[in-house]
Protein backbone atom coordinates (compact mmCIF):
# COMPACT_ATOMS: atom_id res chain seq x y z
CA UNK A 1 0.00 0.00 0.00
CA UNK A 2 1.05 3.63 -0.95
CA UNK A 3 -0.66 6.35 1.29
CA UNK A 4 -1.24 9.94 1.50
CA UNK A 5 -1.17 13.00 3.68
CA UNK A 6 -3.46 15.43 4.06
CA UNK A 7 -0.92 17.63 3.21
CA UNK A 8 -0.11 15.94 0.27
CA UNK A 9 -3.77 15.65 -0.57
CA UNK A 10 -4.36 19.05 -0.51
CA UNK A 11 -1.59 20.04 -2.70
CA UNK A 12 -2.46 17.69 -5.28
CA UNK A 13 -5.93 18.99 -4.71
CA UNK A 14 -4.63 21.98 -5.66
CA UNK A 15 -2.40 21.39 -8.41
CA UNK A 16 -5.37 19.18 -10.18
CA UNK A 17 -7.64 22.57 -10.32
CA UNK A 18 -5.05 24.61 -11.29
CA UNK A 19 -3.86 22.60 -14.22
CA UNK A 20 -7.31 21.06 -15.44
CA UNK A 21 -6.55 17.92 -14.90
CA UNK A 22 -9.38 15.61 -15.59
CA UNK A 23 -10.56 12.86 -13.70
CA UNK A 24 -7.83 9.83 -15.96
CA UNK A 25 -5.40 11.96 -13.76
CA UNK A 26 -3.56 9.91 -11.41
CA UNK A 27 -0.54 10.54 -9.19
CA UNK A 28 2.60 8.34 -10.69
CA UNK A 29 5.54 7.49 -8.44
CA UNK A 30 8.40 5.67 -8.90
CA UNK A 31 12.16 4.99 -7.74
CA UNK A 32 15.17 5.22 -10.64
CA UNK A 33 18.84 4.88 -9.83
CA UNK A 34 20.85 7.95 -8.93
CA UNK A 35 21.46 10.65 -6.07
CA UNK A 36 23.93 10.55 -3.32
CA UNK A 37 22.38 7.58 -1.63
CA UNK A 38 22.15 5.53 -4.68
CA UNK A 39 17.84 5.63 -5.48
CA UNK A 40 15.77 8.77 -5.90
CA UNK A 41 11.97 9.24 -5.88
CA UNK A 42 10.03 10.29 -8.99
CA UNK A 43 6.54 11.83 -9.05
CA UNK A 44 4.19 12.76 -11.80
CA UNK A 45 0.40 13.17 -12.87
CA UNK A 46 -0.72 10.70 -15.72
CA UNK A 47 -3.04 9.46 -17.67
CA UNK A 48 -2.10 6.11 -19.13
CA UNK A 49 -1.89 3.35 -16.99
CA UNK A 50 1.10 0.46 -17.90
CA UNK A 51 1.54 -3.26 -17.85
CA UNK A 52 1.86 -4.43 -14.04
CA UNK A 53 1.28 -1.15 -12.57
CA UNK A 54 0.08 -1.06 -8.74
CA UNK A 55 -2.42 1.20 -8.19
CA UNK A 56 -3.49 2.67 -4.63
CA UNK A 57 -6.17 5.08 -3.66
CA UNK A 58 -5.84 6.36 0.08
CA UNK A 59 -7.30 9.36 1.16
CA UNK A 60 -9.34 10.50 -2.05
CA UNK A 61 -5.65 10.25 -3.95
CA UNK A 62 -5.22 7.72 -6.70
CA UNK A 63 -1.52 6.99 -6.58
CA UNK A 64 0.01 4.27 -9.28
CA UNK A 65 3.75 3.09 -9.23
CA UNK A 66 5.52 -0.12 -11.57
CA UNK A 67 6.18 -3.21 -9.85
CA UNK A 68 9.93 -2.79 -9.42
CA UNK A 69 9.44 0.69 -7.83
CA UNK A 70 7.02 -0.77 -5.60
CA UNK A 71 9.31 -2.88 -4.23
CA UNK A 72 11.26 0.14 -2.36
CA UNK A 73 7.92 1.95 -1.40
CA UNK A 74 5.77 -0.39 0.08
CA UNK A 75 3.80 1.32 3.30
CA UNK A 76 5.43 4.80 1.94
CA UNK A 77 3.79 8.17 2.90
CA UNK A 78 3.54 10.91 0.24
CA UNK A 79 3.79 13.39 2.03
CA UNK A 80 3.98 17.38 0.95
CA UNK A 81 5.56 20.57 3.32
CA UNK A 82 4.82 24.60 2.52
CA UNK A 83 7.25 25.58 5.68
CA UNK A 84 10.32 28.08 4.48
CA UNK A 85 12.93 24.89 4.81
CA UNK A 86 12.15 21.74 3.01
CA UNK A 87 8.93 23.46 0.42
CA UNK A 88 7.59 20.35 -1.36
CA UNK A 89 6.50 16.73 -1.76
CA UNK A 90 8.40 14.48 0.39
CA UNK A 91 8.17 10.47 1.42
CA UNK A 92 8.20 8.75 4.50
CA UNK A 93 9.70 5.55 3.67
CA UNK A 94 9.87 3.04 6.04
CA UNK A 95 12.17 0.99 4.14
CA UNK A 96 14.88 3.61 3.88
CA UNK A 97 17.91 2.76 5.93
CA UNK A 98 19.67 5.77 4.98
CA UNK A 99 19.00 9.24 2.72
CA UNK A 100 21.41 12.10 1.82
CA UNK A 101 21.06 15.44 3.58
CA UNK A 102 18.93 17.31 1.28
CA UNK A 103 16.34 13.96 1.20
CA UNK A 104 16.31 13.70 -3.02
CA UNK A 105 18.11 10.03 -2.42
CA UNK A 106 17.53 7.13 -0.39
CA UNK A 107 19.23 3.57 -0.03
CA UNK A 108 17.58 0.51 1.55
Amino acid sequence: MLFVADSAKDKITEIVSQEKLDEKYFVRVSVTSGGCSGLTYKMDFDNESQPNDQVFEDNGVKVVTDLRSFLYLCNTTLEFSGGLNGKGFSFSNPNATRSCGCGESFAV
